[in-house]
């Protein structure tokens, strides 16, 4: 099943990249014309926009030739070839063929993209080979470079991930955590068309729908609205186990759709000037909120907290394509960095009055609260990223300890939770129901 998806998508996403060669080609069985060694270089020569050297003949040397000059060409990139050979290929090995495309999109197509997000996800970028090759010890900078090539492997599946969670959070409780069962729902691929398109899709309509309806659907609209490649069939994804490299290929294409909906400066820049005066706007509401309530009670400090987010989240989805826009630091006009410095401040602002609310929670709630943000923060923590794997393991125990140390605590805070009081001397709440709500749902 895996195999078969795999060549399924990846044949109509070369069949998509080749269309813009000259003369366009198609792929109509890929282990097959693989084989010949054109295909692979017409498919290289439009991704890297080079004109690579081959052999005109269809004759089993020259097609030797061209696929060992399109592997060639793949290791000057310093792209790691693990045993793909050009006799496998000659072949039609499907796990050497479908490893070897694998290479080639990740490599030229969501490494590319995620690029682009290294600097807004805190990601080691592949720039930083460059200072690590210039340095004094030449001879261990293929070494090295070729360490932060792998360490960007992860790092570029991340960034796309971490994107994709992004554009679905604008739309409520739609939770990605990874490119296999999260899509299953087929909500996350039309929470992004949502995103970068609003109006295209009916998101409570589709909460009501079957997974097979919402993909037929998300697949649908890409299509005809966006121009992605129908590369995933409802069937393909709506599985116990649906094949990560597919829909990580699919995903990419939305990021690449995002990249080219770049506007013109002159919009751009009236939006950041309508953007920069809400923001002061909500700065002055929050500051005067602050004082107007310094003296009320917990629970009304908490109530007017949850009416103003709820404004403020109304709001900002007008401001958001602007206010998130994922330009580099280099390609930020002035006014736009300071706007985006001002979305930061307003957002701390707001993080540290949560935070203030929480520490000022009726006991024993305060005490449940703070433990319950150290599990979260515990479970949030990324493992470093260790070679040596005894390191590794003793890490990893560590934080097995201190998490064993923390859920002791479990049974006894769900108990105080579910048996605390909300009430004062008066019979009046002590706190906001849903605040209540919350807690036990994050418990």
């Amino acid at each position: 099943q895996r195999e078969f998806t795999q060549k399924k998508t990846f044949t109509t996403w070369i069949n998509s990249i080749l269309a813009k060669h000259t003369p366009p080609s198609v792929v109509t069985d890929l282990y097959i014309d693989i084989q010949q060694g054109h295909l692979l270089l017409d498919l290289l020569e439009v991704l890297s926009g080079q004109h690579l050297p081959r052999e005109k003949g269809f004759n089993t040397f020259q097609c030797r030739s061209n696929i060992e000059n399109a592997l060639t060409f793949l290791k000057s990139r310093s792209l790691k070839l693990i045993n793909i050979h050009v006799a496998d290929i000659i072949e039609g090995k499907p796990s050497i063929v479908l490893g070897l495309i694998w290479t080639i999109i990740f490599h030229f197509h969501i490494e590319e993209l995620a690029r682009t997000l290294a600097c807004t996800y805190n990601q080691p970028s592949l720039d930083c080979s460059s200072a690590v090759d210039s340095s004094a010890k030449a001879s261990r900078s293929a070494k090295k470079s070729a360490k932060i090539k792998e360490r960007w492997k992860i790092s570029a599946t991340k960034a796309l991930l971490l994107w994709a969670k992004e554009q679905c959070s604008l739309h409520g409780s739609i939770d990605v955590t990874d490119f296999k069962s999260s899509w299953r729902s087929g909500l996350p691929f039309l929470a992004i068309i949502q995103t970068l398109r609003p109006g295209l899709v009916d998101l409570e309509k589709a909460k009501s729908r079957s997974n097979k309806e919402n993909l037929k659907e998300a697949f649908r609209i890409a299509e005809l609205e966006l121009n992605i490649p129908r590369l995933l069939e409802p069937e393909d994804v709506d599985i116990m186990n649906p094949d990560e490299k597919s829909i990580m290929t699919y995903v990419a294409q939305f990021l690449q759709y995002s990249r080219n909906l770049r506007e013109s400066e002159d919009d751009m820049q009236e939006k950041v000037k309508d953007a920069m005066s809400w923001l002061a706007a909500q700065e002055k509401k929050l500051a005067k909120l602050l004082i107007d309530t310094e003296n009320e009670t917990y629970y009304q400090k908490y109530k007017e907290m949850m009416s103003f987010m709820e404004a403020f989240n109304q709001e900002k989805k007008t401001f958001l394509p602007v206010l998130l826009s994922k330009r580099s630091e280099a390609e930020l006009s002035k006014s736009h960095q300071q706007m985006r410095e001002e979305w930061d401040k307003l957002i701390s602002q707001i993080n540290e009055w949560k935070a203030k609310l929480d520490q000022m929670l009726p006991s024993p709630l305060d005490g449940i609260e703070a433990w319950l943000q150290e599990v979260e923060h515990l479970q949030a923590e990324d493992l470093p990223d260790l070679q040596d794997p005894f390191k590794a393991m003793v890490v990893f125990r560590e934080v097995i300890v201190m998490f064993k140390g923390l859920m002791d605590c479990f049974d006894s805070h769900l108990d105080t939770l579910q048996s605390f009081k909300n009430e004062d001397e008066k019979n009046m709440p002590l706190v906001l129901p849903e605040k209540l709500e919350e807690m036990k749902r994050r418990l």
